[in-house]
């Protein structure tokens, strides 16, 4: 039986009779011309569902009133953050859908975990202030994620514009574990922690620089002496974990700010 004239050829190729479609990105092949790739890489992605997943629970953990368990899901998060973006460079697997996916993994495991779990443990006492707070900080990891793809393969990569969500959610993150486990309420320092809130959102769309990390050499050889160093960072880390962790991740918060000043100081000074 012949198609009527003037039918347009509907194909396998044309519409998919699946109720999931297949995932068909665009890209350039080494000599520049355009190919067409079809499937999504397997490795990277499940590190960022991993994320993803992370973030989620912490946020179940915080409604359920579980906040140790869902401050350390954020730094769990963080942990599979790093590694994704690694083994995509690793394996030569990077992808426009790896990158979306990412960003949109991090706003839900250091953008909207955080905020919530700060809000469920402080910022609620402080009523309609407490959630302005909180969307102040989701707001400012949703416009970091934002401007940082719009800069991808222009910035130097060296430096992050503003605070990293992971680093913002770290300090956040960190203060709840840490003062928690002293048995401390966050209603008792809601407006301490409001300021923090606060002022992490607001870095993260500074325009503040922070070493970003990305130029050290992990494949390279280290002199011996590096391992023993990592074995002591470890230790140091798991002797105290909510405590080390907040003072690492303060500290990193505080070094841009920090260098943004000694900068404009000695700019006025040779002025």
């Amino acid at each position: 039986m012949s198609e009527h004239p003037g039918e347009p050829n509907k194909g396998p190729a044309a519409e998919s009779l699946l109720p999931v479609d297949e995932h068909i990105e665009e890209g350039q092949d080494a000599e520049g011309r355009k190919v067409r790739h079809r499937g999504i890489y397997l490795l990277p992605n499940l590190f960022t569902t991993a994320n993803l997943f992370a973030g989620f629970y912490s946020i179940v953990s915080a409604i359920n009133g579980n906040l140790y368990v869902a401050a350390a899901a954020v730094f769990v998060a963080m942990v599979l953050d790093s590694l994704d973006g690694r083994v995509a460079r690793l394996t030569n697997t990077q992808s426009a859908f790896g990158a979306e996916y990412d960003s949109l993994s991090d706003m839900v495991a250091f953008g909207l975990a955080p905020a919530i779990l700060a809000f469920e443990w402080a910022l609620s006492s402080m009523g309609k202030v407490g959630w302005m707070v909180a969307f102040v900080y989701v707001a400012g990891a949703a416009l970091r994620l934002a401007r940082f793809n719009t800069q991808i393969g222009k910035a130097d990569k060296r430096f992050f514009i503003g605070l990293a969500s992971p680093a913002a959610a770290g300090v956040v993150a960190g203060t709840v574990w840490a003062f928690s486990d002293f048995g401390i309420q966050g209603s008792n320092i809601a407006s301490l922690v409001a300021l923090l809130v606060a002022g992490a959102g607001m870095l993260m769309v500074s325009n503040v620089k922070y070493h970003s990390f990305k130029d050290l050499d992990l494949k390279g050889r280290v002199p011996f002496v590096a391992i023993l160093v990592v074995v002591l960072v470890f230790a140091v880390v798991f002797s105290d974990p909510p405590r080390v962790l907040l003072l690492i991740f303060l500290a990193y918060a505080a070094s841009g700010p920090v260098q943004y000043l000694l900068q404009w100081w000695r700019r006025k000074r040779v002025g």
